[in-house]
């Protein structure tokens, strides 16, 4: 399969509709040719692998392609340089945040891009540390230490008033809440902290975040928590209030 055939195939497979989707995410109309994503996942499975071929894909500049070059690379084959190279070209949080959870969470030592980029004047690499400090508790197994110094940097670095960030940076707190019960109770201290300080963006970071965090609780067999407002946190509600009925 050529670039050329899968931009065939994408163009064949386009709507006018989901394209308008796209751009109102900050895509230039002339970059994307407008493909769901879950129809991307499918040809990303069927595509060639070879980095320098996904790399060609990337440079068409089509939205869709950079995505497809995403789910489809293997991690331990991009180097720190090809990093800023890719992270240059992103134009939307839908491609911050894949890239964030395809590629860089498998990075070896990966924490150093947070502590890098969370301080960044740049958009995306700014919601990417965000987004990571998100995916890592997920994917690690973080000490206390390891969360609370993760919360520091959500209070110390979330002063930024674009919603991109913002809305990354909520994330971020309400995800490492979900970790455990006291991984909840130092995001909501966290939260409330930052609800305090003069900062609108820190503010509005702690209202949204807060709306979850409330709501989290422990779900049988699960190690992370759930909110109480979803389909299972709603049985767990109901099993709870059965066992002390009387």
């Amino acid at each position: 399969m050529t670039v050329e055939e899968i931009i065939t195939s994408l163009t064949e497979s386009s709507s006018e509709k989901f394209k308008k989707n796209i751009i109102k995410l900050g895509i230039p109309a002339e970059h994307t040719i407008g493909v769901p994503t879950s129809e991307l996942r499918k040809l990303a499975k069927r595509i060639p692998v070879e980095k320098t071929f996904l790399m060609n894909l990337w440079q068409t500049e089509y939205h869709e392609c950079k995505i497809l070059t995403v789910l489809a690379i293997n991690p331990k084959d991009v180097t720190d340089e090809e990093i800023d190279y890719f992270m240059n070209g992103i134009l939307s949080w839908d491609l911050c945040d894949l890239f964030c959870k395809s590629v860089l969470i498998k990075q070896a030592n990966f924490d150093r891009f947070i502590q890098k980029w969370i301080n960044s004047e740049n958009l995306f690499y700014k919601r990417a540390a965000f987004s990571l400090i998100a995916s890592t508790s997920t994917h690690a197994s973080l000490t206390t230490e390891e969360i609370k110094d993760y919360l520091d940097l959500i209070d110390m670095h979330s002063d930024d008033d674009r919603l991109l960030v913002k809305k990354a940076a909520s994330w971020s707190l309400r995800e490492l809440g979900k970790t455990h019960a006291e991984a909840k109770e130092l995001a909501i201290k966290t939260a409330e902290i930052m609800q305090i300080q003069k900062s609108k963006a820190k503010q509005w970071v702690a209202k949204d975040a807060l709306k979850e965090l409330t709501l989290l609780i422990q779900a049988p067999g699960r190690s992370r928590l759930i909110s109480s407002k979803s389909k299972m946190g709603e049985e767990v509600k109901k099993g709870f209030a059965k066992s002390h009925s009387f």
